[in-house]
Order: C-alpha cells, then structure tokens, then sequence
C-alpha cells in the first residue's frame, strides 16, 4: 500500500504513515468489500463523495498555463452566456454570434456600421436625437439605406439584400475586405459631409 512506504511523496500517504507510528497499536487487515461491514461501507460512500463535497485543488499545485486556461475557459463561458441572454449588442451579436479572444480586425467604420450607431438619421431619431428618420434624398437613412440606395454613395454601393436575407448579407460583407472597404469609405464620407444627408 501507498501509506506503507515511509519515502512515499504523497502528502496524505505520508500523514497517515506518520500516525500509524505514533500509534502501534492501530492495526490494518484486508476486509471483503460490499460484505456489509459498516466502516467500510462508510468509508467507501466517504471516498464517493469526496469528489463533490472536497476541495480538489487544495493539495494539488496546478501548473501557471494550466490555470490560466481554466480561467480562460471559464471567462469566453460567462461572456458567451453573457452575449447570448443580453439586451444589447443585438446588430453584433446575430452577425458575430460567438465570442473570441481573436483580433476582428475591425475599424471604427466597421463598427458604426454594423452597429448601426453613428450619425444614420434613423438611428438619431431613435434617441430623439433627430426629428427626422429620413435622408436628404428621400429614403430612411440607415446604414442599408446608405451601401445600397442613397444617391450621395453611389460610387460605394453594393447589391441590395434578397428581402427577408438582410442578416445573410450582413454577415457575408462582415467577412469580405472588399465589401468592408467600401463601407469604411462610405461612413467617412458620411461623418465628414453630416449636413448632405439631414432633410431640408
């Protein structure tokens, strides 16, 4: 047995060796198991539940790299969850609906517009922030409005989502660098000439 070697490394072996010589009188025998001997019994039900009831890691020095992937792990879990079961980050989230600790090598016009948070009048209107949801030429100025329809983009303009595809088209100019280029082009032009695009 393990505790019976006295140079045994295992803390708890060591201990229990330690106590058998203080205590010669403490004796050890085999006894049958699942034979209804009731200190067995306990201390198998015992060593059952020390999994659940236990301290694991209490004896056990893990390895730096091993917790740091535990913590990793438990980390991208909550923040998963988090993004899941959230209130916001709906426009993102259903593009990019798994999160990672991996660059996306987005710019702020990536953002703005998949986000749909910038200076898109129906976006303004929405915080009260506008009077209008409506663009200069006619159309309601969303971020959709301006890659595929307003007349003041035309030269960035990309083909209209299929109706009812609009998520689909989302996620494949997400993915496409040149579509993205595009829409960075487009968000410049819209921050830096506001004024074109209010209605009159």
């Amino acid at each position: 047995m393990t505790f019976s070697n006295s140079k045994s490394r295992n803390q708890t072996a060591s201990q229990i060796f330690k106590i058998f010589l203080a205590n010669p009188r403490i004796k050890v025998s085999w006894v049958k198991a699942h034979a209804g001997n009731i200190g067995n019994e306990r201390g198998d039900q015992l060593a059952e539940d020390a999994p659940q009831y236990g301290q694991p890691y209490s004896l056990t020095k893990l390895p730096k790299p091993h917790i740091k992937g535990l913590l990793r792990k438990s980390m991208l879990e909550e923040w998963q969850t988090s993004c899941k079961n959230g209130d916001t980050g709906r426009k993102i989230y259903n593009i990019m609906p798994s999160v990672s600790l991996r660059s996306t090598n987005w710019v702020i016009e990536d953002v703005i517009f998949f986000s749909q948070h910038g200076s898109f009048p129906a976006y303004l209107k929405s915080f009260h922030l506008s009077d209008s949801d409506y663009c200069s030429c006619g159309g309601i100025d969303t971020a959709l409005h301006c890659a595929t329809e307003c007349i003041f983009t035309v030269s960035w303009h990309m083909m209209s989502p299929v109706p009812n595809f609009e998520q689909e088209w989302l996620k494949r100019v997400a993915n496409n660098l040149v579509p993205r280029h595009k829409i960075r082009m487009i968000v410049k032009f819209i921050s830096e000439n506001r004024e074109l695009f209010r209605p009159p």
